[in-house]
């Protein structure tokens, strides 16, 4: 579903942009409540859609595009050989501040946040079944959770892909690649969504769903049975890119904005949906701390090669099928 947002910031309309975000909606409406009041002669016009979505339109449109800037995408797909050759370098007094592994080496994407791979674990379906408590992927890769998982679809979830890449290295490891394989045996269900495994654990009909933190951090708040385990053994994640346009009709106005969406009094905010903050000093609050999410987790997530993750999609996501056939 496509949702378009427009947010006039102040009634002096000196400037315009057009923004395509893949953020949720309720965040949009959140983060553009406090760029209005820092941006006031601003007029910020987004368009939010699905990750999907937003690459189609983007790729549909690159002859000439017709937003000028790019807010929250993972960023392997704004590294999408498509659709990375559409974006330019962009600086910023914030921008230029972010962690260099927060960066793309050329200056084309910076990424304020990201999301972190966990499980979604029905203490009560587990107990039930008689099942130890997973803690890292190759417990998950055990006989014994035969049927017990429900996983995303690599080929249509974000989700899905972020595990499937992030464990293999892009397809570079063969032993991730086997690990990963072996998970796929005890796949009960496969979901369309990175979210619908864990609502699928939430009522009990797998005891274990492969999901996200906020979506597990998010059962645990509306009470369900829910425990959120991080695997120990690898963490899988992906990071929200932001980007500017290759001849965005409204560049100055499009840097303005993008800066402040790396700005610390947005990263103060970004901290009530997202696991991954990049702003330095930036710690999950005690009650994410309470629900399992790691105090130093910015810290301790291993290099990623994104590049290669966009580069390598389809084949990867061939061999993957062909190999859980």
């Amino acid at each position: 579903m496509t949702v378009a947002l427009g947010v006039a910031c102040g009634v002096v309309q000196a400037g315009q942009v057009t923004v395509y975000s893949a953020l949720e909606s309720d965040e949009i409406a959140t983060y553009l409540d406090a760029a209005k009041h820092a941006l006031p002669d601003l007029d910020i016009h987004v368009l939010r859609l699905s990750s999907g979505d937003l690459a189609a339109r983007l790729l549909a449109e690159s002859a000439q595009p017709r937003n000028d800037a790019i807010w929250g995408m993972a960023v392997t797909d704004l590294l999408d050989p498509r659709i990375a050759p559409l974006l330019t370098p962009v600086h910023g007094e914030h921008i230029d501040a972010m962690p260099a592994r927060f960066r793309g080496a050329d200056g084309t994407w910076f990424a304020p946040t990201g999301y972190l791979a966990a499980l979604c674990v029905n203490r009560e379906a587990l107990a039930e079944r008689g099942l130890p408590m997973p803690r890292t992927w190759r417990d998950l890769a055990s006989p014994r959770y035969r049927g017990q998982v429900a996983m995303p679809d690599p080929a249509s979830s974000g989700t899905g892909y972020m595990v499937l890449s992030s464990l293999t290295d892009a397809g570079r490891d063969a032993r991730g690649m086997a690990l990963v394989t072996a998970i796929a045996r005890n796949v009960g269900q496969v979901t369309l969504s990175g979210s619908a495994p864990c609502k699928l654990a939430r009522i009990g009909e797998f005891p274990i769903g492969i999901s996200f933190a906020f979506s597990a951090m998010q059962s645990i708040r509306q009470g369900y049975p829910i425990t959120m385990v991080i695997p120990a053994d690898g963490a899988g994640y992906e990071l929200e890119g932001s980007a500017l346009m290759k001849g965005a009709a409204h560049a100055a106005d499009a840097r303005r904005f993008l800066d402040w969406t790396a700005s610390p009094q947005a990263a103060a905010l970004y901290r009530g949906f997202k696991e991954i903050v990049a702003a330095p000093g930036s710690v999950p609050s005690a009650e994410q701390q309470r629900q399992g999410l790691p105090a130093d987790v910015v810290a301790t997530l291993p290099a990623r090669d994104f590049a290669s993750a966009a580069r390598e999609r389809a084949a990867l996501i061939d061999r993957y099928k062909r190999s859980t056939r």
